[in-house]
């Protein structure tokens, strides 16, 4: 079911934006090389509980992944992209990490993801994470009352395409709000103009990924960790937006 929200709903919302952004932004800071997962994952885990939040992944367990997640933060390094299994593994010169990091705050939630490099970054995974930020822009610039999903779709393919970068639609945005994942799915691509028109008081989730030399992935044994089928890098931007009269809000929006 579509859920549409009031003025009032979504500035409620505010603070679990603001919580997943800040703790998003700690984590870019602090990520190094020689840092393991493990602990990236503790250090959410103390943040949750110091903000009185609750973990959205801790208990997830939906039918596309080996459930229950059993970690509070998602961490997919290099070929990884998506849904990353924190496990035990120190971070390296050059590793392009990405972070994926929902919480609920006040009975309402917040979704958001970037990428980084630790270290010295190579000029080709600075260029997809550019990408993939552009395309995220690009995608909450057309989430517009009057517009259609298929127009969001279509913004996030435009940039990644003309880049030179596949499009995976198997995984993408999705509706926000009491939970973390709702209706409608926002794919990252689409034809413009066409599919749900888009309302205010929409609550969703943006988030283009992309690979560098594919858009094919698998599953690592652990059950959750998406990767490339070819052993390429891939970047994942995510924020949480409100779709509102006078524009979208950027609920997840980092300072």
């Amino acid at each position: 079911m579509i859920e549409l929200y009031s003025p009032a709903e979504i500035e409620a919302m505010r603070p679990a934006g603001r919580f997943v952004a800040d703790t998003l932004t700690e984590l870019s800071r602090v990520a190094d090389v020689g840092m393991n997962l493990l602990e990236l994952d503790e250090l959410v885990a103390r943040r949750i509980k110091e903000a009185g939040a609750v973990s959205c992944y801790v208990d997830y367990a939906p039918s596309f992944g080996a459930g229950p997640f059993g970690k509070v933060l998602c961490t997919s390094v290099n070929d990884a992209v998506l849904h990353g299994l924190p496990h035990d593994y120190k971070l390296k010169d050059g590793d392009l990490v990405s972070f994926d990091f929902a919480a609920e705050v006040d009975g309402w939630v917040a979704d958001s993801a970037l990428s980084v490099v630790v270290g010295a970054p190579a000029d080709k995974d600075l260029r997809l994470i550019d990408t993939t930020t552009r395309a995220l822009e690009a995608g909450i610039g057309a989430a517009t009352v009057g517009n259609k999903i298929g127009d969001i779709g279509h913004a996030i393919a435009t940039v990644a395409r003309g880049d030179g970068y596949g499009v995976n639609t198997q995984f993408g945005g999705h509706g926000v709000g009491r939970t973390m994942h709702g209706d409608p799915h926002i794919p990252n691509d689409g034809r413009p103009g066409r599919g749900m028109k888009l309302k205010p008081g929409l609550v969703i989730a943006i988030e283009p990924w992309f690979l560098q030399t594919t858009d094919e992935i698998r599953y690592d044994p652990d059950g959750w960790t998406l990767r490339s089928a070819d052993g390429s890098r891939g970047a994942h931007m995510e924020h949480t937006v409100a779709i509102t009269e006078d524009g979208p809000i950027i609920l997840t929006a980092r300072n």
